[in-house]
């Protein structure tokens, strides 16, 4: 994960949630208090969030103390992590890092559910459905719980999509248009979903296939038309719950858009000790 984009966006959402002052923490705390506010997990699952709180305790000017790891299973009660240093700052902060860890955990421990499902019968991947302005955190949290990464950004492939092939006119001719513009770097994709779709996918030369919206059984059919130096992607319509019934589809990778859009967040809270005030 990029230190300098995390420490932009973080800079960007204490300025979001502050505002010009914390006019609480500032009329209640006389700005000599010092102490300790401790993370602590309120259920079990897959923790997320040591970057995002090391980079908030800097901006804060706080100390941070890890406890657990980025990917660690963490029980109820578990302390996760500590800030020690001027409440004030802290209790600024509290929100911020809570928002961010309980999303970013529940995204992982979703992906790990997803992945332990699917037993290394195949690839679990995430989609685009991420949060306006969160995606780097939460692509970030799909690796931690041991999923893959799709394309992060509209630039990263050709992807060519059902509105695409509508507007072109064919797979045929939108891939062809894609093979002119790109280089040899840029794979390309297509999303099929019947069997003439298929074919004229596999001619056009295409790097990667995705069958969307297919039941296992159809999928493996389809399978059968692909040869193996194409990638094939399974998509749409697949839950963590169905998830073993896809596995042994013969499809490679898995595409999940559930795992960011639609992952509970992890319960956390913060918990302060201390508060006495500095010897002047």
């Amino acid at each position: 994960m990029n230190r300098w984009h995390l420490q932009q966006q973080l800079e960007g959402f204490l300025i979001e949630d502050i505002g010009h002052q914390d006019i609480t923490s500032e009329l209640c705390l006389t700005g000599h208090e010092q102490g300790t506010g401790r993370f602590l997990a309120k259920e079990d699952g897959i923790f997320c969030g040591v970057a995002v709180l090391r980079e908030l305790a800097r901006l804060l000017e706080v100390t941070f103390i890890q406890q657990v790891e980025d990917g660690q299973a963490i029980k109820r009660g578990q302390v996760l992590a500590e800030w020690t240093g001027d409440l004030r700052s802290i209790l600024s902060g509290e929100r911020v890092a809570l928002n961010l860890i309980q999303r970013t955990s529940g995204i992982a421990t979703l992906t790990r559910s997803a992945v332990d499902r699917a037993d290394g019968r195949i690839r679990i991947a995430d989609t685009r459905k991420t949060t306006p302005g969160l995606r780097m955190l939460e692509k970030h949290a799909v690796r931690v719980g041991g999923g893959f990464n799709h394309r992060g950004r509209l630039d990263d492939a050709v992807m060519i999509k059902d509105n695409h092939i509508t507007a072109a006119g064919s797979i045929t001719e939108a891939v062809k248009r894609a093979k002119r513009a790109v280089g040899h770097t840029t794979p390309i994709e297509v999303e099929v979903e019947t069997e003439s779709e298929v074919d004229e996918a596999v001619k056009a030369g295409v790097d990667i296939i995705m069958l969307d919206n297919r039941t296992p059984a159809e999928i493996k059919q389809l399978r059968q038309l692909i040869p193996p130096h194409i990638t094939v992607e399974i998509s749409g319509g697949i839950t963590v719950e169905t998830l073993p019934d896809y596995a042994d589809s013969g499809a490679n990778v898995i595409s999940l858009g559930a795992l960011t859009h639609s992952a509970p967040a992890l319960d956390i809270s913060m918990k302060i000790q201390g508060g006495k005030k500095d010897e002047l």
